[in-house]
């Protein structure tokens, strides 16, 4: 086959890197082991699908912790104006939201799958579905001839296109098989863990507070030395087993060294205020309620569902009269509400995180043309690569403009 190309995993980036290879002329095939494809695409950004962000590269980067470094290349030949473009070119109008983050007009991300799957088609991309596939064939120069399928059939190719994702959401087909066959052939794969996933708290008083979401609040996160490990503005939300939401996750990335253990969240439920502003503004609460007890006198403060935790807490009686609590009482609960404390003591398991830290490493990795050092004709695309974004539309952009990358490229 000459100019032939074999793309592995119909995600965001097998279908952006085949179409955009056959847009060029090259024949390509994609094998996929799902019936449909963009399973995973289907349900992110809550199946909104958040397809990237406003933010220059710069920034961009910045939103990428996980070798953000080397995407330059790749966000330089194809950025996150040159997707929205793609998409708009495609018959998909979009739409951009607080913090940059764009989505299609109709928050469906059926629509994204049915863009790229129609570009895939109108330039002749060959969908293999159901078929898994089991090794990547080489000569003796290490050099790519082709695939083959778990069932015994050999595919031969000029090159292939990895884009098989990481590991979690084992139920849309990221069960890590791109990993096995990347270390066949040589290369490393930094160990996967999970990232942008939830986490567990010690207390349990936090199940009471499931389903509760807060926004315009600043959590902070320490280690056992007492060291800020990192800090946020913005959202989150409590769930039966700890806490979740945009900031958390995002947070959650800055806990991979620490193994999700053994960290102290604080949470300012006032950033707002300083600690003499809200101690002011709760002396003027306690005037207005002087005559009720201190349980009846939080609603202005807080949502209700948080006033009995608060209450716990704080130590104070919730019958106590409000003209009877003390200045010292008084000050427990202003720090409280700047400093609220959860203990970490884990996250929940790798097929619930949003996406996967670690995976191929880009020391091996052309970061031009997303071919491999050390098999020619081998590319990779996505989140298979050791590089990893927080939320807010970056681990698209990786997927996109890496498959940009290598689709013009092989």
């Amino acid at each position: 086959m000459n100019n032939s190309i074999i793309v592995i995993g119909a995600g965001a980036a097998g279908l952006m890197s085949a179409g955009i290879a056959a847009s060029q002329g090259k024949k390509v095939i994609i094998v996929e082991r799902n019936a449909l494809p963009g399973k995973k695409l289907l349900i992110t950004g809550k199946g909104r699908c958040n397809i990237t962000n406003t933010a220059d590269i710069e920034d961009i980067i910045k939103n990428i912790p996980g070798n953000g470094n080397f995407m330059y290349s790749a966000l330089y030949t194809f950025n996150n104006n040159d997707i929205i473009s793609f998409f708009e070119n495609n018959g998909l109008l979009t739409k951009t939201e607080r913090g940059g983050r764009v989505f299609p007009a109709s928050d469906n991300a059926k629509d994204v799958v049915d863009v790229l799957y129609h570009f895939c088609l109108t330039h002749g991309v060959q969908f293999r579905y159901q078929t898994r596939v089991k090794q990547i064939i080489t000569d003796q120069q290490k050099r790519v001839l082709g695939i083959k399928t778990e069932e015994g059939q050999e595919l031969s190719c000029d090159s292939v296109i990895v884009c098989t994702g990481g590991a979690s959401y084992k139920g849309t087909g990221s069960t890590g098989d791109g990993y096995k066959m990347a270390r066949e052939l040589g290369h490393s794969v930094i160990e996967p863990r999970p990232s942008l996933i939830p986490l567990i708290a010690e207390e349990s008083w936090v199940k009471e507070l499931q389903g509760l979401s807060l926004k315009n609040v600043e959590v902070a996160f320490f280690d056992n030395n007492k060291r800020k490990v990192y800090s946020e503005f913005g959202e989150m939300l409590f769930t039966h087993f700890g806490v979740s939401g945009p900031i958390i996750l995002s947070a959650s990335r800055h806990l991979l060294k620490y193994n999700y253990n053994n960290v102290i969240l604080k949470l300012d439920l006032k950033p707002a205020l300083s600690i003499e502003a809200l101690d002011l503004r709760i002396q003027r609460d306690f005037e207005k309620y002087s005559k009720k007890i201190f349980k009846n006198a939080l609603n202005d403060l807080m949502p209700q569902k948080l006033i009995p935790i608060i209450i716990m807490l704080s130590g104070i009686e919730d019958e106590k009269p409000v003209n009877q609590i003390t200045k010292q009482e008084r000050h427990r609960l202003v720090n409280l509400l700047k400093g609220m404390e959860v203990n970490i003591i884990g996250a929940r398991p790798i097929n619930e995180a949003i996406i996967t830290a670690g995976g191929v490493s880009v020391k091996e990795i052309d970061p031009y043309t997303m071919e491999s050092k050390l098999v020619k004709g081998l590319f990779f695309a996505g989140e298979i690569m050791d590089v990893d974004g927080y939320t807010g539309g970056y681990n698209l952009t990786i997927a996109f403009s890496t498959a940009y990358v290598a689709g013009t490229s092989c």
